[in-house]
């Protein structure tokens, strides 16, 4: 009896080191595979690497030098102007007894067009309501927040060096009737032959039309265009419009360079600017 135990316990011994061998068997199959599904993951992943490296322009020497014309973002480019849109808009809210803006509804209305601020902040509005806000609006104005605005340091040294080096400057941007008293009130109207803003066009940023009438109206071509701006729709803009993009102080944007300060601009552009 003793030896049928035996015997028994060595039939089970052999089954599980069997059903053991095939389980090792299967679970290196299935590293197997997934170290080749891996592999094929990684080779997908280069290549699309490679494409889109290959389907980017690179702006090098050659052609920094066929830049003629530099149009500039005015919010968060040419001014910082996080306080005085702060407090314009807190200002429209508070009438209305609505909460002031939190840190993502800035981070929209830094890009939108007014109308399109309007009714991000208001959507439970009718159109008939609107015509209240609207009304206050015009009542408030904007020209007692532009003195809250800050203009970039190093700006007006920039724009110097851009006309002695031959460069047209312009200015693309999502404001409407508020960028000429702007200019005015910083003395900056001379600073640039061209201003192109919302109200110039049918479509606003992230739409190109505003580069598209730069290129238009210079008689350029876009690979001799440079477009600095600091949010996603610029980005968009420069893209569709086919221009050389500038980051300004964003750098999760994507861009054909990146620059943290006016004077960083200037070095790229070969210019003297400090």
């Amino acid at each position: 009896m003793n030896d049928n135990i035996q015997n028994m316990s060595n039939i089970i011994s052999l089954n599980i080191n069997e059903n053991k061998e095939m389980l090792d068997v299967n679970e290196n199959k299935a590293i197997s595979d997934v170290n080749e599904n891996k592999e094929i993951l990684d080779v997908n992943k280069n290549e699309k690497i490679l494409d889109v490296n290959k389907n980017e322009k690179i702006l090098d020497v050659n052609e920094i030098k066929k830049i003629k014309a530099v149009v500039f973002d005015c919010d968060g480019v040419l001014f910082d102007t996080a306080l005085a849109n702060r407090m314009y808009y807190d200002t429209l809210l508070d009438h209305f007894g609505k909460q002031r803006l939190d840190d993502e509804q800035f981070r929209h209305v830094h890009m939108f067009t007014v109308k399109e601020a309007l009714h991000y902040l208001f959507p439970e509005m009718s159109s008939i309501d609107m015509v209240n806000v609207y009304a206050f609006m015009k009542t408030m104005g904007y020209h007692r927040f532009i003195q809250y605005m800050q203009a970039e340091p190093g700006l007006k040294e920039l724009l110097d060096d851009l006309k002695k080096a031959g460069y047209t400057r312009c200015i693309a941007t999502n404001r409407t009737n508020t960028m000429a008293d702007v200019l005015k009130q910083y003395d900056m109207e001379p600073l640039f032959e061209m201003v192109v803003t919302a109200a110039d066009v049918e479509n606003p940023k992230p739409a190109p039309d505003e580069l598209l009438k730069i290129i238009a109206a210079l008689n350029l071509k876009p690979e001799q265009i440079l477009f600095v701006g600091d949010s996603e729709y610029d980005q968009l803009a420069a893209k569709a419009a086919g221009t050389w993009f500038a980051a300004f102080k964003n750098p999760s944007l994507i861009a054909h360079y990146h620059a943290v300060s006016m004077a960083d601009l200037g070095n790229m552009l070969g210019l003297r600017t400090k």
